[in-house]
């Protein structure tokens, strides 16, 4: 019997000194899961009432015809210097007229800073039914505001 007992204790398992990374592997599968379940759902925009126009892409603007929008919906066309009310229909005439004329003419657009985004695009709108497709709009940088 001694020589059974002395065998035993020979299978002695030794430690070993590594790590078992499969729980690892199958925490980070199910991390990969919820993961990919949730980021489809995961939308931060908002919703906005963008407004409606039928305006086109535009290039490089050569003798621009300027065209002000004021907060009011008011229109002025100025044309070499000289600024002058006009009625919805009037500026749609005028600018089809100087359109004929020059089909390559530019329309920069003067809109208030206190008038609304569909007042702008309405005169945007406006011009374009005239038949013009290059429209710009004019800015002033930030620093010449103060």
């Amino acid at each position: 019997m001694a020589i059974a007992t002395a065998g035993r204790r020979r299978r002695k398992h030794k430690l070993k000194n590594e790590i078992n990374v499969v729980p690892y592997i199958d925490v980070m599968l199910v991390l990969l899961i919820i993961f990919m379940v949730t980021a489809p759902l995961l939308n931060l925009g908002t919703d906005i009432n963008l407004p409606d126009s039928q305006a086109r892409s535009l290039g490089t603007p050569k003798d621009p015809v300027i065209v002000s929008i004021y907060a009011d919906g008011a229109y002025a066309l100025m044309i070499e210097g000289d600024n002058q009310s006009v009625t919805p229909d009037g500026l749609t005439d005028r600018l089809r007229a100087i359109h004929e004329q020059n089909p390559d003419a530019t329309v920069l657009v003067r809109g208030d800073a206190q008038a609304s985004y569909q007042v702008v695009m309405r005169g945007i709108d406006r011009i374009n039914q005239a038949g013009v497709t290059r429209v710009s709009l004019i800015s002033r940088p930030e620093e010449a505001a103060n």
